[in-house]
């Protein structure tokens, strides 16, 4: 089994919140979806966005399906809803157990996003399209071994969660 992590947060950019929500793993961004203003992520949605994820998956990252993939994410509602598990084992992902209370676990939360919240920081946007655009250029823009560090930082804090049997970990 090919071990490739895939990570889904959403992330406010600014006022009023663009929602994001993106699945990466060690090589780079594989889909990046932006929720239009007024939705709400449900089951439904997200399901959808899994299997969206998996068919850039497979154009992007050719033989990881048949090799295995293992799926990280946390436990929002949304996530654990019959139709988001229903579209994890559909699209042949082995979900990693994610503990609660605990988003120093998802690489989103304490890697990737402050990072892009750093950089957006202080600028000033006309409009969402404006805070898209930057937003996803600059997570595209960033190498490989932007994303290879970020999924090598998280075995860190497994590793300290695994040590202190499930406790919150401080960073």
């Amino acid at each position: 089994m090919s071990l490739l992590h895939l990570q889904e947060r959403f992330a406010c950019l600014h006022q009023p919140a663009v929602m994001a929500t993106v699945f990466w793993d060690s090589e780079g961004i594989v889909w990046i979806d932006y929720l239009e203003h007024g939705r709400t992520i449900t089951g439904t949605y997200y399901a959808d966005l899994i299997g969206k994820c998996r068919a850039a998956l497979k154009e992007k990252r050719r033989g990881k399906l048949r090799r295995g993939v293992l799926f990280h994410q946390d436990n929002a509602p949304a996530h654990t809803s019959s139709q988001a598990l229903t579209a994890v084992r559909n699209a042949g992902f082995e979900l990693l157990c994610h503990t609660s209370y605990s988003p120093d676990l998802a690489p989103s939360d304490f890697y990737l996003f402050p990072k892009l919240k750093k950089f957006i920081k202080g600028q000033k946007f006309a409009d969402d399209d404006d805070v898209i655009c930057i937003a996803s250029d600059w997570l595209e823009d960033q190498d490989q071994e932007f994303f290879y560090s970020g999924i090598r930082a998280s075995e860190n804090c497994w590793t300290k969660c695994i040590s202190v049997e499930g406790d919150y970990v401080e960073k």
